[in-house]
């Protein structure tokens, strides 16, 4: 994972940690004061919350200690993981910046494309030019690397 990616998981333990499990923890024992907890929605709702923070707390532990971080300043060259890439569709002419990040901090929304996906794993070794043919979900798609960037 990128830098960028453990600084975000870091921050979304500690958040986690420090403000949601507190809050939880409190409403349980609110929830719990108000009696029978067989038919106690706000407990069940509660309880419910606390196994997904603690979910969340053991998996975010679990990617942190098994990740590498990579720092993308320190490469060059061709396309290969923690790459910026200025693509062009060759049939639209829309151009599209990705930046190739781990599983973990991938989101397509804020343009961070999954190591896996079949968009980067095409890309993986190409340069500045070269054109690259994607099998997408809504057909075959043709792009063009237009700028590779490590920052």
């Amino acid at each position: 994972m990128t830098r960028a990616g453990q600084i975000s998981l870091d921050e979304e333990l500690k958040k986690l940690k420090s403000v949601e499990r507190p809050a939880v923890i409190r409403a349980i024992a609110e929830a719990r004061e108000h009696g029978d907890l067989s038919e106690n929605a706000e407990y069940h709702a509660a309880r419910e919350k606390q196994s997904f923070i603690e979910g969340r707390v053991k998996e975010i532990e679990s990617l942190l200690s098994r990740a590498e971080v990579i720092d993308p300043s320190k490469l060059s060259g061709s396309i290969k993981f923690g790459a910026t890439v200025m693509l062009v569709d060759e049939d639209t002419d829309e151009q599209k910046t990705y930046q190739i990040v781990g599983e973990a901090e991938a989101d397509i929304e804020r343009a961070m494309l999954n190591i896996r996906s079949p968009l980067a794993r095409a890309l993986i070794g190409k340069e500045v030019g070269d054109s690259v043919e994607v099998k997408t979900p809504g057909g075959q798609r043709s792009y063009e690397v237009l700028s590779i960037v490590y920052k």
